[in-house]
């Protein structure tokens, strides 16, 4: 289907011809919805840990000094939703007459509270300083109305930039003495929990090309002074989003979408793609957590308490399966005592039902438990639903047959199908993106993450190019299907632990503000 000069582009990329032509047949087609079996809760697929427990994983994580420990954060997604409401009010009031009742509106509830509350956020100063150097001031412009000033300041290149920069540059926080960003956050607690031996914190960081500029010049500036503060050094490093993670995307005649030269149009494939930078990781221990999801340092004690916790616990599951394995290897005393041993341990702890149909022989049996063991393993944080949107814990169907957990998005599951929907709607907690991961195997070799990911879990979505209807392939998402094929467990942590910033507006929040 691909022309020479395609394949060059497409070599060009990075991206085997091969891999493109499997590109185009997914978008072709549908993709299969998850089954689920029912949702997960505690005690039912989601662990709640008791205060003993939390005490005894935390020091099992205390004693493994020997360990090498990395914090994982996504931070290269711009914050131009984080300012939507703003966008959108910016624009109706340029293109009509305002007064003052506008604000008053229900549609505009959350840039009133903006305007209201402006001089609580860690911005304010920044945005006034940027104000003077124009001769005004926020609260002159407050009193004539003068709203589209102050956002032009706030969210375009002229101001502070602040609709174009990823959040992570965002000043989130203030403190009596300073301001901080979220990737400053991510820096204050990491060394809560990720601090190793030698009291180095290794933080790795995906960034937009254009941006990782920013993110060097900000640490850099303000690195001896965390250091001093947190008793740490801190090791920091960066990687993008690589071009052989893009996507084709076809036109509604389901041809490969071409741009006005012929040339073929390619996306980024969504959060899925960095399971490419995950994969080139090599520490232990893994923690994994989204950009926005910070608090200040008086709210900070129960994630370091359930990140410690979990690690802990990881450990120790991990030496169990490790274990097993090694017996599965050598041949010794695999009596079928053992056997049921392991296998109830697979069923009972890992949560994952064996297709009967497998279990054939016993040779084959044991290279089956085998199997399952030898995977990278992963503890998910799971918090209580309180109506966030986004994916769940669920028991469902694997591709071989067997029942496992699975964190499973709403995109993923027939709404057409009623059982299945009751299914949904019965979810009693929420993926918060709080993960901690182990990528060796049982001897110390790095598992190759992409031969664990189910490529059936992608996502079409519907997007406009130059006023063109396209259809675009999302990848498995990083904590879904890229992820689909890894011994998962779930485990409650508390709702504090869960503070996302997906509008200007949350920033506003107690568990955002000063004390």
């Amino acid at each position: 289907m691909f022309r020479d000069r395609d394949i060059q582009q497409i070599k060009k990329r990075g991206i085997d011809p091969a891999e493109a032509e499997k590109q185009v047949a997914l978008l072709r087609q549908t993709f299969p919805y998850m089954r689920l079996v029912k949702a997960a809760s505690v005690s039912q697929g989601i662990t709640r840990l008791t205060g003993k427990q939390i005490k005894e994983y935390t020091e099992v994580y205390a004693g493994a000094q020997h360990i090498e420990v990395l914090k994982f954060v996504p931070a290269s997604g711009a914050a131009t939703r984080m300012f939507k409401a703003l966008f959108e009010f910016d624009e109706s009031f340029k293109q009509a007459n305002f007064d003052s009742k506008t604000l008053a509106k229900e549609a505009y509830k959350h840039v009133k509270e903006f305007f209201d509350r402006i001089d609580e956020f860690a911005f304010y100063d920044d945005l006034n300083a940027v104000l003077k150097k124009k001769g005004k001031t926020i609260s002159e412009l407050l009193q004539r109305k003068e709203y589209h000033v102050i956002l032009d300041a706030l969210l375009n290149e002229k101001g502070l930039n602040y609709g174009n920069l990823p959040k992570g540059l965002l000043k989130f926080h203030r403190y009596e003495t300073h301001c901080r960003t979220a990737v400053e956050e991510h820096m204050a607690e990491g060394a809560g929990y990720a601090k190793n031996r030698d009291g180095v914190v290794k933080i790795h960081l995906t960034v937009s090309p254009e941006h990782q500029k920013g993110f060097e010049t900000l640490i850099k500036k303000g690195l001896k002074d965390y250091e001093t503060a947190f008793h740490a050094k801190f090791d920091i490093t960066f990687s993008i989003q690589k071009p052989s993670t893009d996507t084709l995307a076809i036109d509604m005649n389901n041809e490969p979408f071409r741009e006005s030269d012929g040339s073929l149009h390619f996306r980024p494939g969504g959060h899925g793609a960095l399971l490419e930078n995950l994969n080139d990781l090599t520490s232990d221990i893994l923690f994994i957590k989204n950009i926005d999801n910070v608090v200040p340092d008086h709210k900070k004690q129960d994630t370091i308490e359930y990140k410690k916790a979990l690690a802990g616990m990881l450990l120790t599951l991990r030496e169990k399966i490790f274990r097993y394995l090694n017996l599965l290897e050598s041949g010794a005393k695999t009596d079928d005592k053992l056997i049921r041993e392991i296998q109830n341990f697979v069923t009972e702890d890992l949560c994952t039902i064996l297709n009967p149909k497998l279990q054939v022989r016993s040779d084959n049996f044991r290279q089956l438990l085998f199997s399952k063991l030898n995977r990278p393993i992963r503890i998910c944080g799971m918090v209580k639903n309180e109506g966030e949107p986004g994916g769940g814990p669920f028991w469902a169907v694997n591709p071989d047959g067997s029942i496992s957990l699975q964190v499973v998005e709403t995109s993923q599951i027939d709404h057409h199908d009623p059982e299945q929907e009751a299914i949904l709607l019965s979810s009693s907690h929420f993926n918060p993106v709080d993960l901690i991961c182990s990528t060796r195997d049982y001897k110390g070799k790095k598992f190759n993450l992409h031969k664990y990911r189910d490529p059936n879990t992608g996502f079409i979505s519907k997007k406009f190019k130059n006023g063109k209807p396209l259809k675009a392939l999302e990848l498995p998402g990083l904590w879904n299907g890229s992820m689909s094929d890894w011994i998962t467990v779930f485990v409650e942590v508390p709702v504090s632990t869960f503070n996302p910033v997906k509008t200007v507006s949350d920033l506003l929040r107690p568990e955002h503000l000063e004390k």
